[in-house]
């Protein structure tokens, strides 16, 4: 449900004109309780920047964490007074909390990026290049890495209508050989480079959706309103995210699943059909995870939340049934 949020004037930090127009690209940070991440985050954007930090212009907007007050005050000392600091009266969603920073943004390039990313590399002149040579160019996906040896396999996934089995064969193979294919899939939403114009143009993030699943569906609408328009993943632009210790969340899993489903509704897109996609997967899932524990894994914690996954989509799926 979309909650109605107000934005706290008093909290937001202004730069004046002169400013504004020096902007090449906008970075927008949401915050939620996220103290402990968002100032290695800025100084990880600040080691690795490759333009002037008078290019950028950082938008931090908090979703009403305890403690944002003083979370702002050491956030302007270590950027300067030239940060955008937005106070939200409410967590509206990770979507809400974007669409207020780039409502206010200035730059004609966007940079979404989580407080628990790290740049390990400079980015931002070869992004800002492409999108001023390639007019069509609304998106760009970069290289995920758990660790600076470890890379993710999340950097890309398959779209969430695809049939189950075909996902999960072609994002294991793609993943493998590193090769995107836009037509097929959708980049992380952890860290990403998007035309603001564009952006605008398909209304934005959708704040319906509180949390998780906004890359599927912003990829199918830009892809859908501009027919030329070219989403590019260049592995060469590197970023850290330090997700590596999280362990198997089932109340996620589950949130994602309903989140796919809400999404394709959108596109006409059957609830059953989802469904069935999501079961596929998590069956090769099972498989692969089965096949491991016979050679040796001693960690069923994956397998025991896959099982668990199956039957909530199977529980789903019969009480459709039983509503018809």
């Amino acid at each position: 449900m979309q909650r109605n949020c107000q934005t706290l004037t008093s909290e937001i930090i202004n730069n004046d004109l002169k400013n504004k127009q020096m902007k090449k690209v906008s970075i927008i940070i949401v915050t939620y309780n996220s103290e402990k991440d968002i100032y290695d985050c800025i100084n990880s954007i600040i080691g690795n920047s490759d333009i002037p930090l008078a290019e950028i212009e950082l938008v931090v907007v908090d979703n009403n964490s305890i403690g944002c007050d003083t979370m702002f005050g050491k956030l302007k000392t270590l950027w300067g007074e030239d940060i955008i600091l937005i106070k939200n009266s409410c967590n509206g969603g990770y979507g809400q909390g974007n669409n207020v920073g780039i409502r206010r943004c200035s730059a004609p390039l966007v940079l979404i990026m989580n407080p628990d990313v790290r740049l390990v590399c400079p980015i931002f002149h070869k992004a800002i290049d492409r999108f001023s040579k390639d007019k069509s160019m609304c998106m760009l996906g970069m290289k995920q890495w758990l660790t600076l040896e470890e890379p993710s396999t999340n950097s890309f996934t398959c779209t969430y209508m695809m049939n189950g089995f075909i996902s999960t064969i072609l994002s294991a193979i793609c993943t493998r050989l590193d090769i995107y294919i836009a037509k097929y899939m959708h980049f992380s939403g952890s860290c990403f480079f998007i035309n603001k114009a564009m952006f605008e143009a398909v209304g934005l993030f959708d704040e319906s959706v509180f949390l998780y699943g906004e890359e599927d569906d912003i990829h199918y609408r830009l892809k859908h309103h501009f027919k030329d328009c070219k989403m590019v993943y260049d592995k060469s632009l590197r970023y850290l995210h330090l997700t590596k210790e999280r362990q198997p969340d089932i109340k996620y899993e589950k949130m994602l699943i309903d989140v796919a489903v809400k999404q394709n509704k959108k596109k006409d897109y059957s609830e059953q059909k989802t469904l069935k996609n999501r079961l596929r997967c998590i069956n090769l899932q099972i498989i692969r995870e089965r096949l491991r524990i016979m050679h040796g894994k001693n960690n069923r914690t994956l397998l025991y939340m896959l099982e668990e996954l199956k039957l909530y989509i199977k529980e789903k799926l019969q009480s459709r049934k039983q509503l018809k």
